[in-house]
């Protein structure tokens, strides 16, 4: 298994409708931030590259809701993911994220 990049960033979301909105439950560099994707592959939760974004979600505190500039990039990832699951031809590309 090759090292972790020390440069990798990682974010982790979490929603439930009595937040209102997501929440950062998650974030580090390096081998923290490997560990976290790794931890969310073994889980089967998707795992969506976006360096505009997870560097916008970086700035967000740890258990905080993300900021209201952020739920339009948010909602379109969280579509294409839902349209990705039901194997929609539509989710063949990804949104940007930024």
């Amino acid at each position: 298994m090759p090292a972790p990049d020390p440069q990798s960033v990682a974010v982790a979301l979490a929603y439930e409708s009595a937040d209102g909105a997501p929440r950062v439950v998650a974030k580090g560099r390096g081998l923290l931030a490997q560990a976290i994707m790794d931890k969310a592959r073994e889980a089967g939760v998707f795992v969506h590259e976006s360096p505009e974004l997870v560097a916008l979600l970086m700035q967000v505190d740890l258990d905080s809701r993300i900021p209201p500039q952020l739920y339009v990039a948010v909602a379109e990832l969280l579509a294409w993911i839902y349209r990705l699951e039901r194997g929609e031809e539509a989710a063949l590309k990804p949104p940007t994220g930024g």
